[in-house]
Parts: C-alpha cells; sequence; structure tokens
C-alpha cells in the first residue's frame, strides 16, 4: 500500500471525530443533497437575526419607535409558533394532485416569508414618522410584515424537518436533525457578520436595500433546498383514509409519559432565553453606544455560542450522558452567564 492511500484511508478514519456530523450522509441522502436541503434552516436562520437582532436594534435606536411598539412587532412571529404542530399534522395528511406532501407547505411557506420582508422596509419607514401619512398605516403594515415573516419561518423550518426525517432513514436522523441545527446556527452567525458589515454606515435606503435582498436571496435558497427533493408519490393524489384527528392526535401524544413537563419546560427555558435575545442589541447600542455591527457582531457571538453547546450536548449525550442532566447544565450555564 503507496502512503498517499495510508494517508486517505487514515483521514477518512478521522473525517467524523473533525466534523461530528460528516457520517449523517446516508446512501439514500448523500451529503451533497443533505446539505442542500439544509439551506431552508440558512434562511431561518437570517431571518431570525434580521427581526430579533439587527431590526429589533435599528427600530429603536435609529429610527426612533418605542420600544413598546418593537417589543409587540416582535412578538407578532411568535404568534404562528404554537400552530407548528398543526402544520405538521396536516403535511403528514395532505393529498396533493402532483403527489406531493411537503413541496407545497414548503413553497407557500417560503412565500409568506419573502411577502414579509418585501414590504417590511416600506412600514418600517412609515412607522418611524418620517412621512406625512398617518401613523396607524405603518403601524398595520409593520404588523403584517412581522406576521408574514413568522407565519413563514415557522412554516418552512417544520415541514423541512419533516421533508429530512421523511428521506433519512431511521438510523441516521438523530444525525440529520443535528446537521440541521447546526446549519441553523451557521445561517445566523454569516447572516450576522453580513448585516454588521452592510449596515456599518447606516441609512434608511442601505436599510431597505438589506431587507429586500435578504427577500431575494430567501426566495433563491428555498426553492434550491426543494429543487428535486421529494419524490412525487401517485398514492397521494387519492383521499386519505379516514384517521384520528389533530385533537385526538395531541392528546394521543401528550397523555404519554412526562410529555407536559417536558413541554413546560422546553417552552419556559425557551422563553427565558428569548427575553435576552430581544435585549442584546438595543441595550448594547443605547446604553454602550455601540454601533450596528458591533451589535450584530454579539448575534453572531450568541450564535456561535449556541453551535457550541450543541457540539458538547452531542458529545455528551454520544458517550452515554443523561438528556435531563445535560438540559440542566445547559440552563445553569445561562444564568451564570445571565448574573
Amino acid at each position: 500500500m503507496s502512503a498517499a492511500q495510508t494517508m486517505t484511508r487514515a483521514l477518512m478514519r478521522l473525517t467524523p471525530a473533525i466534523l461530528p456530523f460528516a457520517d449523517a450522509a446516508t446512501p439514500e441522502l448523500p451529503m451533497g443533497r443533505l446539505l442542500r436541503l439544509a439551506l431552508f434552516q440558512v434562511t431561518v436562520g437570517m431571518a431570525a437575526v434580521l427581526l430579533i437582532g439587527t431590526l429589533n436594534r435599528v427600530m429603536i435606536v435609529e429610527l426612533g419607535v418605542q420600544a413598546s411598539v418593537v417589543a409587540v412587532m416582535l412578538a407578532l412571529p411568535l404568534v404562528f409558533a404554537p400552530l407548528r404542530a398543526l402544520v405538521g399534522f396536516r403535511s403528514d395528511r395532505h393529498r396533493s394532485v402532483l403527489g406531493w406532501r411537503r413541496v407545497p407547505y414548503l413553497w407557500f411557506g417560503t412565500l409568506l416569508q419573502f411577502g414579509g420582508l418585501a414590504i417590511m422596509p416600506f412600514a418600517l419607514l412609515i412607522l418611524s414618522g418620517d412621512t406625512t401619512g398617518p401613523l396607524w398605516v405603518g403601524q398595520a403594515a409593520a404588523a403584517l410584515a412581522f406576521l408574514l415573516v413568522g407565519a413563514g419561518l415557522h412554516t418552512v423550518q417544520t415541514v423541512g424537518l419533516a421533508l429530512a426525517t421523511d428521506l433519512a432513514p431511521a438510523r441516521a436522523r438523530p444525525r440529520v436533525v443535528a446537521l440541521l441545527c447546526a446549519m441553523l446556527l451557521a445561517g445566523m452567525m454569516a447572516s450576522a457578520v453580513a448585516f454588521g458589515l452592510l449596515l456599518t454606515r447606516f441609512s434608511p435606503v442601505r436599510l431597505i436595500q438589506v431587507i429586500q435582498g435578504a427577500a431575494l436571496l430567501t426566495l433563491v435558497l428555498n426553492g434550491l433546498a426543494l429543487w428535486k427533493q421529494e419524490p412525487r408519490d401517485p398514492g397521494r393524489t387519492r383521499a386519505a383514509a379516514r384517521g384520528p384527528g389533530f385533537s385526538e392526535s395531541w392528546r394521543g401524544y401528550a397523555g404519554r409519559g412526562r410529555a407536559r413537563r417536558r413541554l413546560w419546560a422546553i417552552g419556559l427555558g425557551t422563553a427565558g432565553f428569548s427575553m435576552q435575545d430581544v435585549l442584546l442589541e438595543p441595550y448594547g447600542g443605547q446604553i454602550l453606544d455601540l454601533s450596528v455591527a458591533a451589535t450584530t457582531a454579539l448575534t453572531a457571538m450568541l450564535a456561535a455560542g449556541g453551535g457550541l453547546g450543541l457540539w458538547l450536548a452531542a458529545r455528551w449525550l454520544a458517550r452515554g450522558g443523561d438528556p435531563f442532566r445535560v438540559a440542566a447544565a445547559g440552563c445553569g450555564t445561562g444564568i451564570l452567564a445571565f448574573s
């Protein structure tokens, strides 16, 4: 055996250790196809950074919008979050003339996301009071824009994850989901850096360009992500057999073991960490006098910390760690950081 062959085999053995998600690929779902599918997570991360990070600070500091109004706007995308279970359930049972279950939901979710981002910059300019029109028009338009983006990103992420689990074999699904979570954090970090660089010299015109560029990029990346991913099944053109409804299925899940307690823990933990998210960039702008680029870099650091936490949790669980202890360690670390 030549030295080159020996080195190649050694690198192939090391790859899963160096890249924790390199073993997520399977013959049914090769790495190239999986990474292309994961592009929808990049657009979700980009929208999250834009709403909670960049626009949160810009609306309060640069545009002079009241913090209470901004808080309401940022809460609107979460209105759709409880409906994710219903969206996933409906996509499972969707009857499609074209034989697709997931693609229609992914496409219409993308259109909602694109539409919200397309009208958002002009709505924000009206909301800031820098016009001669009535203020309520800006408030209504901004509320519609945030609601559309929230509905779109929640639909895309829910159905995209469902499509990934459809395509991956059962043995690889945990690693595939972990890779998709890592892509979400990568999208957040890349978007935070890009928005920070583009808004270094802030102006209303530059803000319009950045948000509309994000809208176009969302359409392109999501289109690439779902292209030729879901095979068409003629069986889905027929009416689905009568089965349990959503409420019955939900009761079956919620009544299983300690599912309700887990849901409460996830909900409270998410609320706690999200409160810090909302305050991070306006605090940096108003109290610390940081620029838009500097406060957006804080969001990039937040995403980097999330990636580190995901990697540590994956290694801990792979070594037989207790999931409850891992979650408790994450909560304790967050409380320490907040303190």
